[in-house]
């Protein structure tokens, strides 16, 4: 997979534009305009696609704190509320805040990047399983970046072609909801049948026909099409690809990155090559100077809440691979909850080998069982199967038997809170089942009230002042 991150080249030129909102291929720059001729040339556009993952408003950074801090999870060190991921957590954050913007405009960024093939392709000359692949490769990273999008914003701005100039970039409406799911799906659906089943060697990693249904039936979830989740999700399970890793707490291990149970991860390979993650040093306690990482400055973010901590069930093993409690600090313990999954040492600072879990097989599981719950009139055999094999890995005994619609739904939102913990799911798996209101509520205690207008975020100030006619505030942040 290292191709994805050491050939991006030419291909992010097209997101070197200063300016805000859509990221603009400048069109006087003869270089970039001719540079889209061959195979070899596409292929480092895709790679630079891929190489906007990386960036601090997308998985680096942006959305872990916006789909994890968000929810009953975790939490930002500084409770005051003066850093913007703070805000976040607080439920205070308002236009003007850093990681909203750096999430739209990184998000852009990377659409933009996949627009560029999508609309070049065609006329170049490969073979047509290689632009089948690329073709696929790059519908699959704008379906996820828009269903990233649209959880997080509402209606936007929905551009399929390739931006050429500022007005054109600027002049671009907001989309309906229900249009950008369309896109969403037919982008998935696509990715799905153009791409290969699995890779091998360097390209290992790059988006799989399962990553692509797998995603799209967790589309089809959010919508509540609980028939055509079901069925993505099957093909999924029936195509053998995938299965559970052994252990949880390998999962977490960075020699064992893309494995087996990895539908998709955002790829981070550390060594100065400006392409390391940072996650080791973010969830370590603010208090623990380098006793943690060897290396960098704790952050002190994503901390596990009491909440989720008294959350687990006794003898789960994935809390004490999920969450530590102390560190050492010179000879000392220090009692300081963290969160433990992403830990590598850094190569140096926030250069690491952590890489970010999209999707994962576990979740494809999950998902099945609440499709089938939901579809039907509660859970059947198979349901149960699904949640146990994950419960069995966990240490878990089988869920009671019995149980009816409601319960089966509460028993999976359990597990999925114990399974996926800290991997950015939280806040998404609240809205999708319509709890988020009521459990950030009560998880508050009258301490913050969340109002039903923050179950969307503002857009990014910058956004709504470049034009004010097309791009309309989320109600509520006006």
């Amino acid at each position: 997979m290292k191709k994805i991150f050491y050939t991006i080249g030419l291909g992010l030129l097209v997101c070197s534009c200063k300016k805000d909102f859509l990221t603009l291929s400048p069109p006087s720059n003869a270089n970039v305009q001719s540079f889209y001729k061959n195979a070899g040339d596409m292929q480092v556009a895709v790679n630079a696609a891929y190489a906007s993952l990386q960036l601090d408003g997308q998985y680096r950074y942006a959305y872990w704190t916006l789909a994890e801090v968000r929810s009953d999870n975790s939490l930002n060190f500084n409770g005051a509320g003066d850093f913007p991921d703070a805000d976040i957590d607080l439920f205070n954050d308002d236009p003007s805040n850093a990681i909203i913007t750096a999430a739209w405009n990184d998000t852009y960024r990377g659409i933009q990047l996949c627009n560029v093939v999508l609309n070049r392709i065609t006329a170049v000359a490969m073979s047509d399983t290689l632009k089948n692949q690329l073709t696929g490769e790059a519908q699959f990273l704008r379906g996820l970046m828009y269903f990233n999008l649209v959880r997080l914003f509402g209606d936007v701005p929905l551009v399929t072609t390739e931006t050429q100039s500022v007005s054109e970039g600027y002049s671009q409406a907001r989309t309906p909801v229900a249009a950008v799911y369309d896109r969403i799906t037919k982008d998935f659906g696509d990715a799905a049948r153009l791409l290969p089943a699995s890779y091998t060697g360097a390209n290992i990693g790059r988006a799989t026909s399962g990553a692509a249904l797998g995603m799209l039936g967790k589309v089809y979830l959010t919508k509540r099409n609980y028939d055509s989740a079901a069925i993505c999700l099957k093909a999924v399970i029936d195509g053998g690809h995938y299965q559970l890793m052994a252990s949880y707490a390998d999962l977490w291990k960075t020699a064992n990155a893309n494995n087996v149970e990895s539908l998709f991860e955002v790829q981070f390979h550390k060594g100065g090559t400006q392409t390391g993650s940072n996650y080791y040093e973010q969830f370590a306690p603010r208090n623990s100077g380098t006793a943690i990482t060897g290396i960098g400055f704790a952050q002190g973010r994503n901390i596990p809440t009491d909440d989720i901590d008294t959350s687990y069930e006794t003898g789960d093993l994935r809390k004490n691979i999920s969450i530590a409690e102390s560190f050492v600090l010179n000879g000392q313990t220090v009692n300081s909850r963290y969160t433990l999954k992403f830990r590598d040492q850094p190569y140096a600072d926030g250069d690491a080998d952590n890489h970010w879990p999209v999707l994962r097989y576990a979740d494809v599981l999950l998902m099945y069982a609440e499709a089938l719950n939901e579809k039907g009139q509660g859970p059947d055999a198979t349901g149960y199967s699904m949640v146990n094999a994950v419960r069995s890995r966990a240490g878990l005994s089988p869920l009671a038997t019995g149980l009816d619609k409601d319960g089966f739904a509460a028993a999976l939102d359990r597990e999925r809170r114990s399974e996926l913990a800290f991997e950015g799911q939280r806040w998404f798996d609240l809205l999708r089942t319509g709890r988020a209101l009521a459990v950030m509520n009560n998880h508050f205690g009258g301490a913050v009230t969340v109002s039903s207008y923050r179950l969307l975020y503002p857009l990014p100030q910058t956004a709504v002042s470049v034009n004010p006619r097309l791009i309309k505030q989320n109600p509520g942040y006006n």
